[in-house]
């Protein structure tokens, strides 16, 4: 069964319920603009919202240490953010990527062994996955040093083995009339 309400008591609800619809409206943008605005947060959270800020700077520098050192070789920075309690993104870590090209000889290996080392170590404080990828970068910049050192001695031997040849054919086993030409008058 329903019952209708006379005219001026449904106006009357319809009149609160909007009322009320306000207030709740109201409620919810006054707490959205508090969580936006860093003088409305508590003491705990300007804190956390000082140390993110802090925490994103020290990322964003860090990563572009690796880039500036990496050259041409370093990617785009990516990092991984965090939403303060401000409503802000922080960032809270990041990497570079860096490729190492094919190289052509020992020596450009070698180069590049070396660039990406001093990449990896140019952050001020390198973190374990940095002196990771500097150990690697050392293991390359050895294994091109050896191919370099196996090069020069192989480049000293064949000088030597055609110098010991060439000294062979110029030593006579046996005596041989070498002519010569009289030239007094």
């Amino acid at each position: 069964m329903v019952i209708d309400q006379d005219p001026e008591s449904k106006r009357q609800n319809e009149a609160k319920k909007a009322r009320n619809e306000k207030r709740v409206e109201l409620k919810k943008e006054q707490e959205a603009k508090k969580s936006s605005d860093p003088k409305e947060l508590s003491q705990d959270e300007k804190r956390l919202v000082k140390d993110l800020s802090a925490r994103d700077s020290e990322v964003k520098t860090h990563e572009a240490a690796h880039q500036a050192a990496g050259g041409g070789m370093a990617g785009a920075a990516s990092y991984t953010y965090q939403q303060g309690p401000d409503g802000k993104m922080y960032a809270i870590g990041g990497e570079v990527s860096i490729s190492t090209p094919t190289s052509s000889s020992p020596e450009e290996a070698l180069k590049n062994a070396r660039t990406v080392a001093a990449s990896a170590l140019a952050a001020g404080s390198p973190s374990p996955q940095d002196f990771s990828v500097a150990s690697s970068a050392k293991v390359m910049e050895m294994k091109a040093l050896q191919e370099i050192s196996k090069k020069a001695q192989e480049e000293i031997e064949g000088k030597e083995s055609y110098k010991d040849s060439s000294s062979a054919q110029n030593t006579p086993d046996k005596k041989e009339e070498v002519p010569s030409l009289d030239i007094s008058a």
